[in-house]
């Protein structure tokens, strides 16, 4: 093997075959078994689901994390957030060509350390190569297949009026760690990304008996985009209390610095949870030693019989600022930061 990707790495030769036994087979919770064009599971019930998504970060690597620990991590939240145990993934992986081994060795080693810490087992993947200049590195993609353990569905059209709305930890700091990684700050103490898995969080309300009516990661667009979203879809009003929103100060003054909203900036181990108002005391003793705080609540809105929630006009999500004044939170019109996730 030479120190950097070249394009026989992808032509799937003799320099592949180096490539996947040297350093993808020891993803596998058995190395030495056969590949074959697919894995055989064996599921222990019959109600699944299912996610995929692509990862595009730059840089690579930053404070809290890198691309590999991302993908595992955020594909497993993305399970967690319809109420499934995450159980097993797949691993795709699109490299440059000149992108240094050692930096691949580094990204795969985390993808092991966070299947482990998500209790998952990537299960099959692929690797393809492309010119240099055409993949900024490396591009990963996880597909992912969880157990639903939660009895009832989750999700939007589960939410109505009178609901209360509990987020897990103070917000931004992906979004925030990502910005200053890539522009060259350096902030004291260091930020880090809050990259992480929800599935234990989720698993912990579950046991308690909380039934869940919404939980929602708060990723690209932050905790804004995702209530306006939930909101639309359940043809609901969320009101937000802006002083119960928990920001740490690094965040918060980065946000300052830089004419950013905490509330539009991404996250990667923080959740939204929409609970009915007899579960929200079980769902705080779970998420409050975590950071977690209750921030608003549900209101319904009224529409002629027939219409459609999403037909209705005006604003959906309303925050309370600390001088009593109320602003209505709309998500922004493009993209803060690209290539976050």
């Amino acid at each position: 093997m030479s120190g950097r990707i070249l394009l026989g790495h992808g032509g799937g030769g003799t320099l592949s075959q180096r490539l996947i036994d040297s350093e993808l087979r020891p993803l596998y919770a058995d190395p030495g078994a056969p590949l074959h064009d697919a894995a055989s599971l064996v599921l222990p019930h019959g109600r699944l689901a299912f996610s995929t998504d692509g990862y595009v970060v730059h840089p690579l690597e930053f404070p809290g994390g890198d691309i590999g620990r991302l993908a595992v991590v955020g594909t497993c939240n993305d399970l967690a957030m319809a109420g499934a145990r995450p159980w097993a993934l797949s691993l795709g992986l699109i490299l440059e060509e000149g992108l240094e081994l050692a930096v691949l060795r580094r990204i795969l080693a985390s993808v092991a350390a966070a299947a482990a810490d998500c209790a998952v087992q990537v299960v099959t993947g692929d690797t393809k190569v492309v010119e240099r200049g055409k993949a900024d590195g490396a591009f990963l993609t996880t597909s992912g297949i969880g157990l639903l353990m939660a009895a009832e569905p989750i999700g939007p059209g589960r939410i109505e009026a009178g609901d209360q709305v509990v987020v897990s930890g103070d917000l931004g700091r992906h979004g925030m760690a990502i910005l200053m990684a890539r522009h060259g700050l350096d902030p004291h103490p260091p930020l880090l990304s809050d990259c992480a898995p929800l599935w234990p969080q989720v698993e912990a309300l579950l046991a308690c008996g909380v039934r869940p009516h919404c939980l929602r990661d708060l990723t690209r667009g932050g905790l804004a985009a995702a209530l306006q979203e939930l909101a639309t879809a359940a043809g609901v009003r969320i009101r937000l209390i802006e002083e119960r929103i928990p920001v740490a100060p690094a965040v918060r003054r980065g946000a300052d610095l830089l004419g950013l909203d905490p509330l539009h900036l991404a996250n990667e181990g923080r959740l939204v949870a929409v609970v009915a108002p007899a579960d929200l005391e079980a769902t705080l003793a779970v998420l409050e030693p975590g950071g977690g705080a209750w921030i608003g609540g549900v209101e319904p809105e009224e529409r002629p019989p027939g219409m459609h929630a999403a037909a209705l006009a005006g604003p959906r999500l309303l925050l309370r600022t600390a001088f009593g004044s109320e602003r209505v939170l709309t998500p922004p019109a493009g993209d803060l930061l690209p290539r976050i996730c």
